[in-house]
């Protein structure tokens, strides 16, 4: 590892980094249930209550990467807990990668196609991205790889509800009649998400360091 990597890596590692990094994903991930209140009030009056979970794709993988960072600060003892802690951070990694990327694709996508790009978009687009960065930053820290099977399992699985259902994030208005193009991008996205999340958390096992 060079010495910008190791002090790159000295820097992450620090209990006060992680605690910064909280404080923006905790309100963060709370914003990001309510940006998607109207979509999950719109799903409970017209779907099955069981498809609630897969509408809020992106506060929910926000949710996943703020448990990771939690339990980095406070890693479980027994081999239960150390093996939740390991798809915990395997599911946060690959669906932050994942709908990170996606976002910023989707918003630049409808801007593209003659879409307005407004504050709040910019705003989305930044926060996205810094989903799918720190994710890739943290995942040599994480115990995920050999849960990432199943991360990439079950964010298939929610692509396939998204879509047969058509509980998919909604686009924008540019992109209405473009769903089935969307739909492969995302499914394409998963499967470059999961081998992005395996290729950064090689190397885990043997260099660990302390936090500080």
């Amino acid at each position: 590892m060079s010495i910008v990597g190791m002090k790159l890596d000295k820097l992450l590692k620090r209990r006060a980094i992680i605690w910064l990094l909280l404080a923006v994903n905790i309100p963060g991930t709370i914003y990001g249930y309510i940006w998607y209140g109207n979509q999950l009030a719109y799903t409970a009056a017209h779907y099955p209550s069981w498809l609630l979970p897969f509408v809020p794709d992106s506060p929910t993988a926000s949710l996943f990467f703020t448990l990771a960072l939690i339990l980095l600060l406070y890693p479980p003892k027994t081999m239960a807990g150390m093996a939740a802690r390991a798809l915990i951070e395997a599911l946060a990694v690959v669906t932050s990668v994942k709908y990170g990327i996606w976002a910023v694709a989707i918003i630049l996508a409808g801007g593209y196609q003659g879409g307005t790009i407004g504050w709040q978009d910019w705003m989305l687009i930044s926060s996205h991205a810094g989903m799918a960065v720190e994710a890739l930053l943290y995942a040599r820290f994480f115990i995920c790889r050999r849960m990432l099977p199943l991360a990439l399992l079950w964010t298939l699985l929610n692509d396939t509800v998204d879509y047969s259902w058509g509980v998919y994030p909604w686009l924008p208005k540019a992109l209405a009649d473009d769903v089935p193009q969307v739909q492969t991008f995302t499914f394409l996205l998963t499967l470059i998400s999961a081998a992005f999340a395996w290729l950064a958390s090689a190397g885990i096992n043997s260099r660990r360091p302390k936090l500080k």
